[in-house]
């Protein structure tokens, strides 16, 4: 199975129309995955056996869009994984929820490749981010980089500032997935003051897909939002599932543990939960398998 993610921001006009449309086109060629439309821009992971048949869908989305450079990246699954169960085109009021949004003429931070991101990782008076959701980082990281310690990236500005002021750099640096939570994070430090803030280009997806494996300073494996959970460094399926209690990665060992009940806990949150908590995630999980059995069931998200 193949895999296409993209975003970018751009002002759409008309968010409803150009969802109607890409909807029954998208239909028509039987993809799966999700595309969030906002005034802001798109956003979308979408999956497919066939490669062209996403290529495809790219140029639908810059078609009817009117814009062109969607940040595209390609990678893949399983043959048997699905990574969606199911396709949604959803109008939203941002394409990345932060809570405000943002335009092409915003200031954001420069973008640098992957050779200019490994001699940001050795300057020491840079500040390396990793501004990605706690769970995520537990799958792999960059060497020396410093977690922004949030569950979810509408809490990223809140914890951003004192974070900052702790460490006492005068450069950031940041990455995310595949860059779009860079572009808001980025404007947000700009607009706090910070004078030089860097971004990764393409995040870790496009740092993989660019990097010479031999200068890759890339540790482990990168978290994805969707039914594969992970991929490696060749940006194939990876090794870990995924609890699906406290949505953290779990490796195989984890589920040898007596600690790990599918869908209910696992060794990183069982002591974490209330045994009505777990009573409430067995009966979810019930009601999950009834609704994948009726073809209902989405699993995943647009990556950010």
């Amino acid at each position: 199975m193949n895999v296409v993610s993209f975003y970018r921001f751009f002002e759409v006009s008309d968010p409803v129309r150009v969802a109607t449309r890409i909807r029954e086109e998208f239909e028509n060629l039987n993809l799966v995955g999700t595309l969030l439309i906002a005034t802001e821009g798109v956003n979308g992971t979408l999956a497919h056996p066939n490669l062209e048949t996403l290529k495809d869908a790219i140029q639908l989305v810059e078609s009817t869009t009117g814009t062109k450079s969607l940040r595209a990246k390609y990678s893949t699954a399983k043959d048997n994984n699905p990574v969606f169960y199911r396709l949604k085109v959803k109008v939203r009021d941002e394409i990345i929820q932060f809570g405000k949004s943002i335009t092409a003429s915003d200031p954001i931070g420069v973008h640098v490749s992957a050779r200019e991101w490994n001699e940001l990782l050795d300057d020491p008076d840079v500040l390396v981010l990793d501004i990605r959701n706690d769970y995520e980082i537990e799958a792999g990281a960059f060497e020396g980089a410093v977690s922004i310690g949030i569950d979810r990236f509408s809490e990223f500005e809140r914890r951003a500032a004192d974070l900052l002021a702790q460490h006492g750099k005068s450069s950031i640096a940041m990455y995310c997935t595949g860059g779009i939570r860079c572009e808001k994070a980025s404007n947000a430090m700009l607009e706090h003051g910070f004078g030089s803030v860097y971004q990764l280009d393409g995040g870790v997806l496009g740092y993989l897909e660019t990097v010479d494996p031999n200068e890759s300073r890339w540790h482990g494996e990168c978290f994805v939002f969707d039914q594969r959970v992970s991929v490696d460094a060749n940006l194939a399926q990876g090794s870990y599932d995924q609890c699906h209690a406290c949505r953290r990665p779990i490796s195989e060992t984890d589920k040898q543990s007596k600690l790990y009940e599918k869908s209910v806990s696992c060794p990183h949150c069982f002591y974490e939960t209330s045994e009505q908590q777990k009573a409430e995630f067995t009966e979810r999980a019930k009601q999950e398998a009834l609704a994948k059995v009726r073809g209902d069931r989405h699993v995943g998200a647009p990556q950010t």
